[in-house]
């Protein structure tokens, strides 16, 4: 079993930055994409961006420019980010991490909510003056 767990929410003001961390563990050896979803009460859970071990990556077309997804696996710690700037209110919303497995090498990550099998509790961004 793959566990999932952000950190890094928190308030900040109109364009300003956040860093989202997502650290996975449970799978030493299987490779899998990570994502990043985003949820405001009341509407449907949305795709923000997503990796694969081999570093490709997708972007919802709203935050291209603004975010940026890394992964950085250290002493069998994986840890994927996400850096956001220039965040305005519509960003706000609790953000996900999530996870599914690839066929070994794969490079293409996908942005398709159905693939994703393992999920993170979520933290909270809220972009607000």
């Amino acid at each position: 079993q793959l566990q999932l767990v952000e950190s890094g929410g928190g308030l900040v003001q109109p364009g300003g930055s956040l860093k989202l961390s997502c650290v996975a563990s449970g799978f030493t050896d299987a490779e899998y994409a990570v994502g990043w979803f985003r949820q405001v009460t009341g509407k449907e859970r949305e795709a923000v961006s997503c990796i694969s071990r081999q570093g490709g990556s997708e972007y919802l077309n709203s935050v291209k420019g603004r975010f940026t997804i890394s992964r950085h696996n250290a002493n069998g710690n994986d840890t994927v980010y996400l850096q956001m700037n220039s965040l305005e209110p519509y960003d706000t919303a609790n953000y996900y991490c999530a996870a599914y497995l690839l066929v070994s090498g794969s490079y293409y990550c996908t942005l398709r909510r159905g693939f994703y099998d393992f999920w993170g509790q979520g933290t909270q961004v809220t972009v607000s003056s």
